[in-house]
């Protein structure tokens, strides 16, 4: 079970290795709170002509929280608030775990794949350290005053819990946000397995609090112009969640990027929309390698 450790703390990765000969390898990286299923389809696609490196975020999955052990006995107000200001994750911490799991594994350079809080993750990586070879930044935002915030609607219905609601009832509430309803209407199985894996895999309240703090602390948007490889940006237009309009702010100010929008994508568009985006994706990639 390979694991990386960063100031004590140990970083669950998978490594799956291609026929593939002579290729960069891809690493997925997660958004807030999400588990490696996240990027099933995409990681399939690839699998056959790259390797595949899918970190556990910190806190999440088989990876180990690393926070204070009073943190998770507080009240969920009180806990939230010394998560902001005190305890909780940062994207630079975040991005320096990647850096330990990259070099754990021995890769030289790869191209990395970032939604979300993942994306954040990406692009801070990509500007402290020297292996990734190409962006691709899904659902994303650089962060700051002059980012598009997330609507307060959706950010108190992602961390709501409902009265009397079970585990699994609170997590399908909480992510209504991320998807088309059409398309949970339609695919009440796929739902259900959806569940199923975060339970398995998703952070628990406290690692993802602390994720949540990362990310509104994150603010890379003076620092884009630093950015200098080729970068992929994806974006559903119908995302209730990160904004549309951030992609464009991204595409402005990365030098070397491209903006593909999917028409009435949702945040998790990468799920709802997998063939379009994994066509772009690797597409994206064949062609920087």
């Amino acid at each position: 079970m390979p694991q990386a450790t960063r100031d004590g703390v140990s970083i669950y990765y998978e490594y799956e290795r291609s026929d593939g000969e002579g290729r960069s390898p891809v690493v997925f990286v997660q958004g807030l709170g999400f588990g490696r299923w996240m990027w099933r389809w995409q990681r399939e696609a690839v699998a056959d002509e790259y390797d595949v490196v899918a970190p556990d975020n910190r806190g999440t999955g088989r990876s180990a929280v690393g926070l204070p052990p009073l943190v998770a006995r507080l009240p969920g107000t009180l806990r939230g608030l010394v998560l902001l200001k005190l305890a909780g994750y940062s994207i630079g911490g975040l991005a320096a775990d990647l850096e330990a799991v990259l070099d754990d594994a021995g890769i030289y350079d790869a191209h990395v794949v970032g939604a979300s809080m993942g994306g954040m993750i990406a692009q801070q990586y990509a500007l402290e350290y020297s292996r990734a070879k190409s962006l691709t930044l899904c659902c994303t935002s650089h962060g700051g005053p002059d980012a598009a915030p997330v609507p307060d609607e959706t950010q108190a219905h992602m961390f709501d819990t409902p009265d009397g609601a079970s585990q699994r009832e609170t997590l399908r509430h909480r992510m209504r946000p991320a998807f088309n309803e059409r398309f949970t209407n339609r695919n009440p199985h796929l739902i259900d397995r959806l569940l199923e894996w975060r339970l398995e895999q998703d952070a628990d309240d406290p690692a993802r609090e602390a994720q949540a703090a990362a990310v509104q602390n994150f603010d890379v948007s003076g620092r884009l112009d630093g950015l200098r490889v080729p970068t992929l940006i994806l974006h559903g237009t119908a995302d209730r969640v990160v904004p549309v309009e951030n992609a464009r702010l991204l595409e402005e100010q990365i030098a070397d990027s491209r903006l593909e929008l999917v028409e009435g994508g949702s945040h998790l568009f990468f799920i709802e929309d997998a063939d379009e985006v994994t066509e772009t994706v690797l597409s994206f990639i064949d062609a920087q390698d």
